[in-house]
């Protein structure tokens, strides 16, 4: 277990700074070097739960796969043609230890990285709620083509393709998709969950410390997939609620109309906010009591490139 996190450890280091990650794990550096503002840099406890996950199966697999590969080097020395001390034996067909070896150390191997999975996945849950303190603060989340609606419920504001949330309190995430399958995925945060139209999905995701990071769609969905991603900050409580008094003071009325004419495909679609919201507009989007979303427009070329909602509150 002391080596286990010793090679955490490292490996953190290594992302944080590539010249300590090759002196403390190697080539591994090399890879980390980019992975500032991603999995391996996490802004709360669920993306750290989730970067622990990903450092302590690699670690196990490297256990095999770096022994591995010194043996086959050793095996190419030790049985060179010029080195007549190697035992040769032309009709050889079974070894018991060998296949003990063979055998055992994928099993081990399973052994671990499903203990690991099992862990993870009850500590992971997304339907399970973080400790805290603090009242955890609801958001309702809808995939669109291709942008990123936030509903927040408590406050009565909406938001497109921008995300805002206390520091230090953890946040409900109602997920749901108004067109196809979707993913909602804040690498720093942790767990992506995916978007299902007609179903609604949960996860609970907390930023410890004020920040600004990015989400994203992880699942393809067409056109306008590459830029379906959003900005998400984390800021004190009491920004958070000046940023809601912000919100609520100007900009336009999210009700059933305006989201008809959101629902509409557009790509590069700039954040903004709503100063109200239909109460029932989720649970009616989520129920498809409101139709899906429109399917491409091939009679309005340039509508794919439209911005909708210019004009509101950022």
């Amino acid at each position: 277990m002391a080596g286990l996190q010793a090679a955490r450890r490292a490996w953190t280091r290594a992302c944080r700074c590539p010249a300590v990650g090759i002196a403390g794990v190697g080539m591994a550096g090399i890879g980390l070097a980019s992975c500032s503002g991603g999995v391996l840099d996490p802004l709360g406890p669920v993306g750290r739960d989730d970067a622990t996950l990903l450092i302590d199966a690699t670690v196990v697999m490297l256990a095999i796969v770096v022994p591995t590969i010194m043996l086959a080097f050793w095996i190419a020395w030790r049985y060179r043609a010029s080195n007549p001390k190697a035992e040769y034996l032309p009709y050889w067909s079974y070894s018991g230890r060998i296949e003990a070896v063979v055998w055992s150390i994928p099993v081990l191997t399973i052994m671990f990285i499903g203990g690991l999975i099992w862990i993870g996945s009850y500590r992971l849950d997304p339907f399970k709620p973080l400790p805290s303190k603090a009242p955890p603060l609801e958001v309702q989340v809808v995939s669109l083509d291709w942008k990123w609606l936030f509903i927040y419920p408590q406050q009565g504001v909406a938001t497109v393709n921008r995300l805002v949330v206390p520091a230090g309190t953890p946040v409900h995430f109602s997920i749901t998709s108004a067109s196809v399958f979707n993913a909602f995925f804040v690498p720093r945060l942790g767990s992506m969950v995916y978007a299902m139209p007609g179903m609604v999905s949960q996860v609970s995701l907390e930023a410890d410390r004020p920040g600004t990071t990015y989400g994203q769609s992880a699942h393809f969905s067409g056109d306008g997939f590459s830029d379906m991603h959003f900005q998400v900050q984390s800021v004190p409580a009491s920004e958070f609620a000046a940023w809601v008094r912000s919100a609520k003071g100007g900009g336009p009325v999210l009700d059933r109309k305006a989201y008809a004419e959101l629902a509409r495909q557009s790509q590069n679609v700039k954040p903004y906010s709503y100063s109200a919201v239909d109460a029932e507009l989720f649970g009616a989007v989520a129920m498809q009591q409101i139709p899906p979303a429109p399917g491409p427009e091939p009679g309005n070329p340039s509508h794919a490139g439209r911005e909708v909602g210019t004009g509101g509150h950022d």
